[in-house]
């Protein structure tokens, strides 16, 4: 892992308008901001429906932000919207009276994102559902190639194939073969030799194995850690099971209704979970020893998840958080940090 800095969100979000309905609609990503270094995996959890696969598509731009930044190596891909801090003329933050930045509805900048495609791709869930039916492996894998120009002629380009094929543990003749004629595992597989095929840098990895058998699971894992070894790669690894994501992820970022919670390394955040939310996460972990299993207290969260469309004021969680205090329904927690490297948005840890 690098030291340097190849991707930075900072106060990133994504509404979704609901038609007829008054109000930003469906909050989905609100006010996220982390950075992922050159080479590291940074693993993503949550409930379902909580904005993992928004704030990794928004990341790429599949999905336009609603406001906030988006740095690329040092390039900024995305800025704009409300909540960006006033500056003076020297560029430092304007203060309010009582000591708070002033903040100003900032212009937008949106660069044209055809050259950060092959910098940027993403390995989808549903890999039955992210292949088009209609097209063979070979061409689904070459449209990439093509698109981007990446080869010279027919046989270089059958060449390129060939060789994705072969590193993600498929043969040549699948090239001439439809995705329904595959399983889960191999469809997967294709997916992940598709975003190889513009040699990019960063992936975001949306829930890979999720969809797939548990015997295959592992393959999928090791076939990425192996590709992140040999190519360098970075990756957003999005998941709901938190022992793989402490096998495969460097850090750990935990999302509840939309915003970030705690972030922090792998093993620290494991062992000494900051967060009323990450320590529910991590108290309903399967252990594979009875002694222990029986000794550990599980916690049960009391009430259902908020509507993202009218969630909570204050701290998003306090509805359901058995340590919730008066102010935890007032003021929105500042996501500061604690620990070195370990972030965490509480009223409770002072």
């Amino acid at each position: 892992m690098d030291d340097k800095t190849l991707l930075e969100i900072k106060n990133l979000k994504k509404y979704f308008p609901v038609k007829g309905v008054k109000g930003p609609g469906v909050q989905a990503v609100e006010n996220v901001s982390f950075s992922i270094k050159k080479g590291e995996t940074l693993g993503l959890v949550g409930e379902s429906g909580c904005g993992k696969t928004t704030l990794g598509r928004t990341i790429l731009r599949l999905y336009e932000p609603t406001s906030g930044e988006i740095i690329y190596d040092g390039k900024t891909i995305y800025s704009g919207g409300v909540n960006m801090p006033l500056l003076d003329k020297q560029g430092k933050q304007v203060l309010d009276k009582d000591g708070s930045p002033i903040m100003r509805e900032g212009k937008k900048i949106a660069v044209d994102m055809m050259p950060y495609r092959r910098k940027m791709q993403i390995i989808f869930q549903d890999p039955s559902a992210s292949l088009d039916p209609r097209m063979t492996v070979g061409e689904i894998i070459g449209e990439a190639i093509d698109i981007h120009k990446l080869a010279s002629d027919k046989k270089e380009r059958e060449e390129m194939i060939k060789s994705l094929l072969s590193r993600v543990g498929l043969n040549t003749e699948h090239a001439n073969r439809f995705p329904h004629e595959f399983s889960g595992g191999q469809q997967q597989r294709v997916g992940i030799a598709r975003a190889l095929a513009v040699k990019p840098e960063f992936i975001v990895c949306d829930e890979p194995i999720s969809a797939l058998d548990v015997s295959i699971q592992s393959q999928i894992v090791n076939m990425l850690e192996d590709m992140q070894n040999d190519l360098g790669l970075t990756y957003l690894f999005i998941a709901h099971d938190l022992s793989v994501v402490r096998h495969i992820s460097s850090r750990i970022g935990v999302m509840y209704l939309g915003s970030l919670v705690e972030l922090g390394e792998s093993y620290e955040l494991n062992k000494h979970p900051m967060h009323p939310y990450t320590k529910t996460l991590l108290s309903a972990v399967p252990v594979p020893d009875p002694e222990i299993s029986h000794s550990r207290q599980r916690i049960v969260l009391q009430g259902d998840i908020p509507s993202p469309m009218n969630p909570p004021k204050g701290c998003r969680f306090h509805t359901r958080c058995p340590y919730a205090k008066p102010e935890c329904a007032e003021s929105v927690p500042e996501f500061k940090e604690y620990d070195k490297g370990h972030w965490a948005a509480c009223h409770l840890l002072g």
